[in-house]
């Protein structure tokens, strides 16, 4: 499986796919990154003349790189595999640490806890590009199969 077959199969599409990149994974966990675009639209009225990106869009991210990237590789999905899953996120408990600014690259890291009846719980760290530590926290989220 590579970068790209994980991406690919993400249930989001822009504005809402906060991954650019998988850089490494196993499965017990996930490292991958995103830039936050300057004219990306979440900027338009959050903090006029000063934007920062809202921590529930810097949850998110987490959720996607940390939970259902690691999600679709703990389930071993791919192009010639065709379960049509969802993945949900059941609970979050994050602690916001510095603000990120529109054109910031970050970076976010997935440790898994557990995944067992198809629900995955990670303790997820988002760094900034100087390696800073932007937040972090424990995300949880199930993964439904619709083929049964």
């Amino acid at each position: 499986m590579k970068s790209a077959s994980i991406i690919s199969q993400l249930p989001y599409a822009y504005p809402f796919l906060f991954v650019d990149e998988i850089s490494e994974f196993s499965t017990e966990g996930i490292k991958g990154n995103y830039t936050f675009p300057v004219a990306h639209p979440i900027y338009e009225g959050h903090f006029i003349n000063n934007p920062i990106t809202p921590g529930v869009i810097l949850t998110e991210c987490m959720a996607q790189i940390g939970v259902v990237c690691l999600g679709i590789v703990l389930l071993n999905l791919n192009s010639e595999n065709t379960i049509n899953s969802e993945f949900v996120m059941t609970s979050s408990n994050v602690e916001y640490l510095k603000p990120v600014y529109p054109g910031e690259k970050v970076s976010v890291e997935s440790v898994k806890r557990y995944f067992r009846f198809n629900k995955l719980k990670c303790d997820v760290i988002m760094k900034d590009s100087e390696g800073d530590m932007v937040c972090k926290g424990e995300i949880a989220g199930m993964i439904i199969n619709n083929n049964i």
